[in-house]
Order: C-alpha cells, then structure tokens, then sequence
C-alpha cells in the first residue's frame, strides 16, 4: 500500500507497475484465434503460409519461415549457414543470450565486437578487427529498433566472404536508407521475435526471412525435424511417403499463432506510430536533464523504437535510480548485461574487459516503459517520475 500511496500523491490515480514492454491484444485479435480453434487445423494449417506471406509483403524478402520462437529462427538461421565445430561468428555483446547461443547450439565460437557508443549497435571497426581465418559468419543486432550500419557490414562481409545474418528482433517496421529492416537487402538472413513485448505478437514465436531459395528449403527442413515431402533422394513408396535428410528439430508454429499474426501485422504500422509518438514524448520532456544520456536517431534511418532507455551518467547512480523508479510503480529493465558477462560464458574462457564500451553503457542503461497502450497519463506519471528522481540538475525546467 504504501508504493500506491506514493504514486497517488505523485501521479494521479496509477496503482499499480507499468511494465517496459507489453502486448496488444484486441477483440479482433481474439476472434481470428478462435475461428481457428473452432476448425480441422489448429497446428499446420493455412494460416501459417498466409502469415509467412504477409511477412514478405510487409518487409520486401521472397521468402519467410515462421517458427516456434525468435531463438528457434536464430538457431535454424545458423545452421542454414553451415555454422559448425570451431567457426567463429561475431556478434554484439549488447542482446538477449539467444544471439550468441545459436552459434554454440551449432558447435560455433561466439566472437564478440564492441558497439558504437551512440547508436548502441555494433561497430563495423570492431567486427573488422575480430575477422580471423575462421570468422564464417557476421550477427548483427538492431539493438532497441535503431538499424546496424548494413552497408558498412555487408561490404566487409563481401572481402571476406562471410555470411550476414541480420537478428533484427527489436526491429520490424524500422527502416534503414528507405528499405524496410527485413527485405535482406544487406544480408542472407534477418530473423525476427513475436514474442509480447515485440511490435507483434505470436504469443512465442518467430520467423526466418531470406531471398535465397536454397537457404529457405533448408530451413522448411531445420523446423521441421529435418523431413521433406517434396525434393527426394530416393524412390517414394507411395503418397504417403516422406524422408528425413538432415537432423532437425521440431520448431514449427501453430496455425492459430498464426491467425494471431496476421491480425497483428495489419495494425503494425499503428503500433510503429505509437511507439514513435511516445519517444518523441520522451525526447522532448527529459532533454533537459543533464544527469542522463537519451537514445540517438542517425538521419538515414527510421528506429521501431522497440525500448527506450536512459544512461545515467554517473554509474555509482543507476542502481538506486532503478531501485527507486521501481518503487514508484515503473516496471524498467536493464538490457542487457554484456553476454559474456553470464557465469556460462566465463566457464569458457571469455573474461571481462573484450568490449570496454559495452561494459560501460550497461553500467549506465535503464529502460523506461514503451509499448503503444502506454495512455498519456501513464507517460506524465513516468515523465514526472524521471524528471523528481534527477532534480538536482533540472530545477524546476523539466
């Protein structure tokens, strides 16, 4: 009781957490899963082409794989790419685990190169840097929604002949040089998340994109426990034949998951507005507090805005900022600690200190609530909240 007294007294009638993130579920959504529900299909039926299809259309690709979850399309992603024992792929150090545990599900090395200190995204520099004789492949992270630099990635994944997979989890509906994230114009593959906190939601899910068609008939077979009933090695039997050619898994999605993203994707553009609508809210109203750092925006791209976070300046400072802005009823996160950070990763071998700039935006990084249900009393209540916690270099401006 007593946190809701203090957000009453700060903040009109907020009683209870606002979460960072959150999905948005309508009456329309739940309709298009019901219908499912209620017919022959509910696990692979025709709804999931038809999602796989409007993925395509939406982001510009050829072809699309829905799968059970965003880290299922990384893994298959990767293995695609012919990812194997002892080759070495880099990545960001600033994303969930999943990016960089797809490479050991396939017997990889996850090599990690530092970010740019703006955008928070990878610096095409570092990954230049890490190249060896064994680098076979480049994960990108569209870290918050705000594109990589793809064209400097793709031209040092062209001298050195290497594979782009571009882990764009953060980033569908952002846009970078007037394409849309996810059209693979700068790489092989991007992989998406539909999990609620993401533009769209599936519920758990993700997706596979690519415009090469021997990699999108490896990945039909990698969700799919590695069987196909189409391009055969040997002489079928009968109608009902089918042959298992490579060891897959079963990382398929359902039809009414499905049904819940096709009635997601058509309201993603409003979701992508909202969010832009709350971060300009945001720039605007915490601009003046000199105590933090906000989130950049290069002019050649357009970000999903899919977090929007904070860095305290004074890093002796975040972790009582964060304990108090929970307090007062807002739910924020830090994304993310450095990967090889995590006491798995240092059982083999990686040490602190490889990304010095990695290491100190997490020490700073707080994320605040976004999502497109966040009501204009709610983005008061948080602006309010940010604006006392840091009232020592604002005065009365904020």
């Amino acid at each position: 009781m007593a946190d809701n007294k203090r957000i009453k007294k700060h903040g009109g009638m907020i009683m209870k957490t606002i979460p960072y993130g959150r999905q948005c579920i309508d009456e329309n959504d739940i309709k298009e899963v019901i219908k499912v529900l209620r017919s022959d299909c509910i696990t692979q039926g025709p709804r999931i082409k038809e999602f796989e299809n409007a993925l395509c259309n939406y982001t510009g690709a050829r072809y699309a794989v829905a799968v059970s979850s965003g880290t299922a399309a990384l893994h298959i992603a990767c293995l695609a790419a012919g990812i194997g024992k002892n080759d070495e792929v880099i990545t960001s150090p600033i994303t969930f685990a999943a990016s960089a545990n797809c490479v050991l599900y396939c017997g990889g090395k996850p090599v990690f190169a530092d970010i740019q200190m703006d955008t928070v995204n990878i610096d095409p520099q570092e990954i230049e840097r890490k190249i060896t004789k064994r680098t076979k492949a480049i994960i990108p992270v569209h870290f918050a929604g705000h594109p990589c630099d793809l064209k400097e990635i793709r031209d040092i994944a062209k001298k050195h002949n290497l594979i782009i997979v571009e882990d764009a989890a953060h980033a569908l509906g952002a846009e970078y040089r007037g394409v849309k994230i996810g059209s693979c114009k700068y790489s092989d593959m991007v992989t998406l998340s539909f999990h609620p906190v993401k533009h769209i939601t599936t519920g758990e899910g993700g997706a596979v994109l690519t415009n090469r068609k021997d990699i999108y008939e490896k990945l039909l077979m990698l969700r799919n426990h590695g069987i196909t009933k189409e391009k055969y090695l040997y002489k079928p039997d009968g109608d009902w034949y089918y042959e298992m050619q490579n060891l897959g898994f079963n990382y398929r999605i359902t039809d009414f998951q499905c049904a819940l993203g096709l009635s997601q994707i058509k309201k993603l553009e409003q979701f992508i507005n909202k969010r832009k609508e709350i971060a300009d809210f945001y720039n605007q109203n915490l601009s003046k507090i000199l105590e933090i750092k906000l989130p950049v925006e290069r002019p050649y791209v357009e970000s999903s805005n899919h977090l929007y976070y904070i860095r305290v300046k004074d890093h002796g400072k975040r972790r009582n900022i964060f304990e108090k802005m929970k307090a007062l009823g807002l739910g924020v996160q830090v994304h993310y600690i450095p990967v090889y950070w995590h006491p798995y990763y240092k059982q083999l071998g990686y040490k602190r200190g490889v990304c010095p700039k990695a290491e100190e935006f997490y020490q700073q990084v707080i994320s605040i609530p976004l999502y497109p249900r966040l009501s204009q009393k709610e983005r008061e209540y948080i602006k309010n909240v940010v604006c006392r916690l840091f009232k020592t270099s604002i005065g009365k401006r904020c």
